[in-house]
């Protein structure tokens, strides 16, 4: 399906109020638009904010055992001198840098769909998995919601809610975000503004829980916007949280120092129940290569950034979030 295709598809469902599931990778090459009745169960697993087709399934413990094998510092770091290059040269203010970490578990991909707790899960063919935090956009009664979520910070750590926020870097990179997102809002919505500001959430994982740093920002649609559903979203894409500041020239920073595709990791899925859109960013990522697993992750870099740190930060991305 070609992006012209997705969008034409995604504004007739809207417009009919049919219900329906949709993917767009990072590289918007790849979408898929599917109508509830066609998913197969045994293909295409979603549980979007409590809206599922997955029934119960028993899993004998959920004793993970997720070994990581991530990349050397060293190899992290030429990426990472990339990308400062281009931030120093004044190319990008912020940009989101990613790796590949290799992983072993004693849980097959539907089991670790099966434990895990997120608001955003997806497995795709046993191809990947997605178990998301972070919202994209939600479209309800005429207004679009966005919920930039920038800022991780071991909740273990002491005082760690009031290091998390009063740190100049995470601040600076948080202020870059909701700004860049509340100007992509406005090219589709009226009234755009922030209703809440850097409030912290708690994340469960198996080896340390998290807080992760959010703001909500709204926006107002035109009359008859159920029937640009799929302009709307693709006008926003990519994410503004998964790619950096500005968009366009960031984006070719980030295939320069990534040097590969990221596919559907940090791309959109999207559920319509007829009524509200509800859509999340493709982050906390499993692929599946060859039998080979694959866990991707990674964090915002910028001018203050140190590599240490940020390589540290990706590693600890690494998890799957259970009770």
């Amino acid at each position: 399906m070609s992006i012209a295709d997705f969008a034409e598809t995604v504004n007739g469902l809207g417009a009919q109020a049919k219900p329906f599931l949709f993917l767009v990778d990072f590289e918007m090459k790849r979408p898929m638009v599917f109508t509830l009745e066609e998913i197969e169960v045994n293909k295409i697993l979603y549980e979007i904010n409590g809206n599922t087709n997955a029934s119960v399934v028993a899993v004998e413990g959920t004793k993970l055992n997720l070994s990581k094998f991530p990349i050397t510092f060293n190899s992290y770091k030429d990426k990472f001198d990339s990308v400062r290059s281009h931030i120093a040269y004044g190319d990008s203010y912020l940009t989101n840098l990613t790796i590949k970490t290799r992983i072993n578990s004693l849980l097959s991909l539907k089991e670790m769909f099966a434990v895990s707790r997120a608001r955003y899960k997806l497995l795709y063919k046993d191809r990947f998995l997605v178990f998301s935090p972070e919202t994209f956009v939600k479209i309800e009664d005429g207004k679009i919601y966005a919920y930039p979520m920038k800022g991780t910070i071991d909740a273990g750590v002491p005082e760690a809610s009031e290091k998390i926020l009063a740190d100049g870097k995470e601040m600076a990179e948080h202020v870059t975000i909701v700004d860049l997102l509340r100007n992509d809002l406005s090219a589709v919505a009226t009234n755009v503004h922030v209703t809440r500001f850097r409030y912290l959430e708690e994340i469960r994982t198996t080896e340390k829980n998290l807080l992760q740093v959010s703001s909500e920002i709204v926006g107002h649609l035109p009359d008859g916007y159920e029937s640009k559903l799929g302009d709307i979203v693709l006008g926003l894409l990519p994410a503004g949280s998964v790619t950096g500041a500005p968009k366009l020239k960031t984006v070719t920073i980030i295939r320069e120092a990534e040097n590969e595709p990221r596919g559907y990791y940090t791309g959109v899925v999207g559920l319509f129940d007829g009524r509200v859109l509800d859509t999340g960013v493709m982050i906390r990522f499993i692929e599946n290569d060859g039998g080979t697993l694959y866990y991707r992750s990674g964090g915002g870099i910028t001018i203050q950034s140190n590599p240490e740190a940020e390589y540290q930060e990706a590693i600890d991305k690494v998890y799957v979030p259970i009770d």
